[in-house]
């Protein structure tokens, strides 16, 4: 860890531990009575409306329009890492506990790893060549497989409702997500600087999920919206881990690269654990629990590989 980078892991640490407490803010909403599709619109137009007054006040200039190639580029981005995202997560929230997602969602750094090694291999753009060097060796391997026997016991618990496998199954989708955008981000931000990227990917996730939005109504109902524990966790959501957290999280993977700044990602659901068991009275089985120590220790492992 190199001195000049050091304020940059300081900054990774600082966004991952808002975002642990993210999956207990989302899943306080659920149980109020928000779709998990609401909770994400609501979150990214107060996002993409704070970018707008930074943009605004800081008298930056920006185009609406960058050419078709990478307005393609961007679109995948908000999708990978806005709509379907959120809305993989946030979905698995209401089946599943706040800390089962958390764990299942931090492999995302073994997809990322093993997405980049293959993009790197078999790409020949502008994104391959961003990308970290990651060699194929033991701890690579053997991290992948044991955090994919974790998240195999996670899933197939036995002891909980069938449901559970539900949510289980789409927060690893939304690790799957998480790991393509890592692909492509950190060079659309180090090409077009974080405010813009990141505006972007607030503006084609708003996009991509509009269609969606009008089945969901109720979610805006005043007896929902006017609770005071719901504007709070919105304005949290919306403002802190989306606004601040995404542009800070495009300038770390910017500075420390896609693999490395992902790695900081298993430390996301230790802080979901410690809130969920102070504001949810969540527990685990032991099984769970197992399960959730092999897939940390797994990412930790496999993350020695860069």
């Amino acid at each position: 860890m190199s001195g000049k980078n050091f304020k940059y892991h300081l900054l990774a640490l600082a966004v991952v531990a808002v975002w642990g407490v993210t999956f207990v803010s989302t899943k306080v909403l659920i149980a109020a009575g928000m779709h998990p599709i609401a909770i994400f619109f609501v979150r990214f137009v107060l996002a993409y409306a704070g970018i707008w007054v930074y943009i605004g006040l800081s008298r930056q200039k920006t185009k609406l329009w960058y050419g078709w190639k990478d307005e393609l580029v961007f679109l995948v981005l908000g999708i990978t890492g806005g709509s379907f995202y959120f809305l993989t997560e946030n979905t698995a929230l209401a089946y599943t506990q706040a800390t089962n997602t958390a764990f299942l969602v931090c492999s995302a750094l073994l997809f990322t790893a093993l997405f980049t090694l293959i993009y790197k291999r078999f790409g020949h753009d502008r994104f391959a060549d961003s990308l970290e060097n990651i060699r194929i060796g033991w701890p690579l391997v053997g991290g992948t497989l044991l955090a994919l026997m974790g998240m195999a016991l996670v899933v197939f618990d036995g002891s909980r409702f069938q449901l559970s496998v539900k949510g289980d199954l789409l927060a690893i989708g939304a690790a799957l997500c998480w790991a393509a955008y890592s692909l492509f981000m950190s060079e659309m931000t180090r090409e077009y600087g974080t405010v813009t990227a990141t505006r972007k990917v607030f503006f084609y996730g708003l996009l991509t999920i509009l269609p969606f939005v009008g089945g969901h109504a109720g979610s805006f109902a005043p007896e929902i919206l006017g609770q005071t524990a719901v504007w709070g966790n919105l304005v949290f959501l919306g403002l802190v881990a989306s606004l601040l957290c995404f542009i800070f999280w495009n300038l770390v993977m910017d500075k420390l690269g896609n693999v490395t700044s992902t790695n900081y990602v298993y430390l996301n659901p230790i802080f979901t654990l410690l809130t969920a068991m102070a504001l949810l009275g969540e527990r685990m089985t032991l099984l769970a629990g197992i399960g959730c120590a092999a897939i940390l220790l797994g990412v930790i492992w496999a993350g020695k590989a860069d």
